[in-house]
């Protein structure tokens, strides 16, 4: 039987890929999708012209249904919409910025539209916005998070209990356990990050790759709150993050450090010293690079088998 996700996106299995900036591009989305995901280009990464190419590339590679995720506090907004809308990509994740900005234009030209939060306020209003499901992602999540610290058990009871649409849950999660918790939690499907992050696939430098699986826990922590915040690896460039923040540098001086290549130069690069090393905590589970076909399959092979074994232990 088909729950709310896999109906909105025509999908096998409810398990959505995230479009993690210089990790997700049109490898790693048309894998996902053909193995019956739902695999999304970061359109945060890319120039316009290279979003447009990589779209091309998916739809090349797979005839499965894949989505675009588009940051709304992107400089070029507009141009990488209009380039959404002339590829005829049909659906499409926003993240970081108000969604009444592009949801009723989007949904207007038929697409459908999901928005990512870290709150229940924000789920709130995305979902008067009009979009069509919701992720909530968890303070465990990689990349840029909420500021209140919301853990992803605690925030997937707290939005499905404030809204009524489809709710993915995103922040931690790995596995088939957690996916299944989070079923339990209220939410219709997951999205996962940080092991696709890791992947064959994915765009990722395998140095990169490497300080992921090495890592354990606590090998990361939230920052640069007082900009936009972040989960990174614990390398020298976090060292020096950390360091000007207890002594209380300014805005100005953490974005001077921050700078403007430092995830390029980490994540896509492979500079695991200077590099900005983007990872949600659920990195010290991670222990291969994996096809991203296998890790699908894999998911979804243990969730029932966990699935089925609850279910026979309360009958």
């Amino acid at each position: 039987m088909q729950n709310r996700i896999q109906k909105l996106f025509s999908i096998d299995y409810p398990i959505i890929q995230a479009g993690m900036v210089w990790c997700s591009g049109w490898r790693l989305a048309s894998a996902v999708s053909n193995t019956g995901g739902l695999g999304l280009i970061g359109a945060g990464s890319m120039y316009p012209e290279v979003l447009r190419t990589h779209i091309q590339k998916c739809k090349a590679a797979t005839n499965r249904p894949f989505g675009v995720n588009v940051p709304l506090l992107y400089p070029d907004i507009d141009k990488l919409m209009r380039i959404i809308a002339e590829e005829q990509v049909n659906i499409v994740f926003t993240s970081a910025g108000n969604p009444a900005t592009w949801t009723r234009v989007l949904k207007d030209q038929g697409l459908t539209v999901v928005h990512v939060v870290s709150s229940v306020k924000f789920a709130k209003k995305a979902e008067q916005a009009g979009v069509d499901a919701i992720v909530a992602e968890g303070f465990e999540a990689g990349g840029h998070n909420g500021r209140e610290e919301t853990t992803t058990m605690v925030l997937i009871p707290l939005v499905r209990d404030a809204v009524a649409i489809p709710l993915i849950a995103a922040g931690g999660i790995a596995d088939a356990r957690s996916m299944l918790a989070c079923e339990i939690l209220g939410a219709d499907g997951v999205q996962i990050g940080s092991r696709f992050a890791t992947s064959i696939e994915s765009s990722g430098h395998d140095n990169y790759k490497d300080e992921v699986i090495k890592s354990g826990e606590g090998g990361t922590a939230l920052t640069l709150k007082q900009i936009t915040p972040v989960r990174l690896l614990k390398n020298n460039f976090y060292q020096q993050v950390d360091a000007a923040e207890k002594r209380g540098a300014s805005v100005e001086e953490l974005a001077e450090l921050l700078g403007k290549r430092r995830a390029k130069q980490g994540i896509f690069e492979g500079n695991i010293h200077e590099g900005e090393l983007e990872i949600g905590q659920v990195a010290a589970a991670i222990q291969k690079k994996q096809p991203a076909a296998d890790i699908v399959k894999e998911i979804w092979s243990e969730y029932l088998q966990l699935k089925k074994r609850l279910c026979d232990e309360v009958s």
